[in-house]
């Protein structure tokens, strides 16, 4: 048995309330995986007593709950069916067909050639797709090749980008991105907009990759003050010390100011967020940051993250502010919502960009094991779930609403305003730096453009909160 640190624990009770024995399971005709997925959710699913089907009564005998599960050809199919209203309230919960593949995404490494991006329909078109560079991932492929943010491309390998083939293009180890220029013509409408081709291109190839969450880290000189500005991508728990390290660096350089940018943060471990919050202020230690609730069987699993003033034997770099300008666009997500929502019932949070993805829940990953935990994995699949099972608010009691948290200043951004991360005319950047220098708010000034949805370059933590597992039955809280 191995000894864990207080700080990191979160121990999920679990109570499988079924009428049926365990040790019955092999009467049961059903698939094993669905037998699996059932109980998963029966015994931590937060929206349980909404589901009839997930009452710890709904069956009496193991046939009856043998044919139960074998109407469900798929384990997905049954994992969908005990979702509760996906479209509005559960939008985010998950089966995972292959937890190891998923594990090393959690902990920052996929394969990645270093690009992410938005893609747009081309002006007039409802089929024609352009994509921007929104994202060059340090010491990656296409940050060693000289690929720079703001870069349109229109086609790939050749082939011009369209709704029905962008997926498959983009999704290739191996492409060749073909870049365009984009040309607002000189007015204000998005209409008249033009893409045009050019010779330019650039082979990628995809490899492993680890990400630094912590990406930029800078101060700039506004008007004599020190105004620290960190983008920071991902609240991945194994990279806690270089962010305490960035904020070391700020706290050496005196910040009177800070701009955190979550514009690309779609979330991550809820600790590590109690720590980043601690390292924005320091004068609240002790004080509860965050709070989760679990479902009516699991409420023994209630708990509060607080303010704290260290971690794994490391003080915290605290720069004791009392206000903070947070960037986000409508990908920041969970983690990035629970710092804005945690921190505003403490200290004034300026809030800029877009609308954020509105996620309150947390989730975490459960394995076909006795315990659910990941220790005597059943070896006969990969399958996992991440159901959706707790709440999370602020110590007022405040949820992060589904519909998102609005800014105080509101600027999406768009193919005409991208601008280079840190640069002090870059559009989300240059409103906060505005704001501190007192020269008065400003709106979004052109029309809205608005990328369109696909399942491209997400990250594992995309419109998601999770639990990562930390050896045996014991585990840290993670939001995505």
């Amino acid at each position: 048995m191995k000894i864990f640190k207080i700080s990191l624990l979160f121990i999920l009770t679990l109570s499988l309330t079924s009428c049926f024995e365990d040790q019955d399971d092999n009467l049961i005709s059903a698939s094993e995986i669905n037998d699996f997925v059932w109980k998963g959710m029966n015994a931590v699913y937060l929206y349980k007593d909404e589901i009839p089907n997930l009452a710890n009564d709904r069956f009496t005998t193991n046939e009856e709950y043998g044919n139960y599960l074998s109407d469900f050809a798929e384990p997905e199919d049954l994992f969908n069916s005990l979702i509760f209203q996906p479209e509005t309230v559960d939008r985010f919960s998950r089966l995972i067909p292959n937890y190891i593949e998923f594990e090393q995404q959690l902990a920052g490494t996929s394969k990645s050639n270093g690009l992410e991006f938005n893609l747009y329909l081309e002006p007039g078109s409802d089929t024609e797709v352009f994509g921007i560079i929104r994202l060059v991932l340090n010491n990656s492929v296409a940050s060693n090749l000289g690929l720079q943010r703001g870069q349109i491309f229109d086609a790939v390998n050749g082939i011009q980008l369209n709704v029905n083939n962008l997926e498959t293009l983009l999704n290739q180890d191996n492409y060749t991105l073909n870049f365009g220029t984009y040309n607002d013509n000189g007015t204000d409408t998005v209409d008249d907009d033009t893409i045009t081709s050019t010779t330019n291109s650039q082979a990628l190839t995809k490899e492993v990759y680890t990400e630094n969450p912590v990406h930029l880290t800078t101060v700039i000189d506004v008007d004599g003050e020190n105004v620290g500005y960190l983008v920071y991508n991902g609240f991945t728990g194994s990279f806690d010390n270089q962010l305490n390290a960035a904020f070391a660096q700020l706290q050496a350089s005196n910040v009177q100011h800070l701009v955190l940018d979550l514009r690309y943060n779609p979330g991550g471990s809820v600790l590590t967020a109690s720590y980043l919050g601690s390292m924005i202020t320091g004068q609240f230690t002790g004080d509860v940051y965050s709070k989760l609730f679990f479902n009516n069987d699991q409420q023994a699993s209630n708990r509060d993250f607080n303010f704290v003033n260290g971690f794994d034997g490391n003080a915290i770099n605290s720069l004791n502010l009392s206000k903070v300008y947070i960037l986000t666009t409508n990908r920041s997500a969970s983690a990035s919502e629970l710092v804005i929502n945690s921190l505003s019932a403490y200290i004034n949070v300026i809030h800029i960009g877009d609308v954020t993805t509105g996620k309150t829940q947390a989730s975490r990953t459960f394995y076909d094991s006795p315990t659910l935990e990941n220790e005597n994995i059943n070896p006969n699949h990969t399958y996992a779930i991440q159901p959706l099972i707790a709440n999370s608010v602020n110590v007022n009691d405040e949820e992060v609403p589904p519909s998102g948290l609005i800014p105080n200043i509101i600027i999406l951004e768009s193919p005409r305003n991208f601008g280079l991360l840190g640069n002090i005319n870059e559009p989300l950047l240059a409103a906060a730096i505005a704001d501190i220098q007192g020269d008065g708010r400003f709106n979004q000034s052109s029309e809205i453009y608005r990328p369109i949805k696909t399942n491209l370059n997400l990250k594992p933590f995309e419109e998601g909160m999770y639990l990562d597992t930390d050896d045996v039955i014991i585990n840290r809280l993670n939001f995505n």
